[in-house]
């Protein structure tokens, strides 16, 4: 569950992504998957316990996670890359990579992404559609990676307290 207050549909969407990245019931995590670093083409799974910034913000090389060699630094509940860290940690003043910087970050995304509203509202598929070039486990996000059936997303959605519009 979200740590921040906000819209009870937007706290279910949040959990949604959760899910679909694969972080909220990761098998190592101890905070809700806000401590979950991707996965590795090795398979060993890993956390972190250290908030006071990105996992990868001090050098750290990305990790490995598929055959192509492609890399990724995705790192907490939403699987959130180094790259973009640097610009919104100073856009939003976010003091650390803490559960409440990572809540803030991905709700700052969805408004980027013009989908606040419909996730306010219930529209849940028009959102997701939206957000899925930021999340590559959204059903069409196209980056060659598992896609969650947007069935599916939308019960894990309802099931967090999520409404529909109707």
């Amino acid at each position: 569950m979200a740590v921040i207050k906000v819209h009870p549909n937007v706290a279910a969407f949040l959990d949604m992504l959760a899910f679909s990245e694969g972080t909220a019931n990761h098998q190592l995590t101890r905070n809700q998957g806000y401590d979950v670093v991707v996965t590795g083409i090795d398979g060993k799974p890993e956390i972190f316990t250290d908030y006071s910034d990105h996992p990868f913000a001090h050098g750290r090389p990305a990790k490995t996670f598929n055959r192509r060699g492609e890399r990724s630094t995705a790192s907490g509940r939403y699987q959130q890359l180094y790259r973009y860290w640097p610009h919104y940690k100073a856009l939003l003043s976010l003091p650390d990579f803490s559960p409440s910087s990572q809540d803030r970050l991905a709700v700052k995304l969805m408004d980027e992404q013009r989908s606040l509203a419909d996730i306010e509202r219930g529209d849940i598929e028009q959102a997701i559609s939206k957000c899925r070039n930021i999340w590559a486990s959204l059903p069409g996000a196209g980056y060659n990676q598992r896609e969650h059936r947007l069935d599916k997303l939308v019960a894990v959605y309802r099931a967090a307290g999520g409404e529909l519009a109707q």
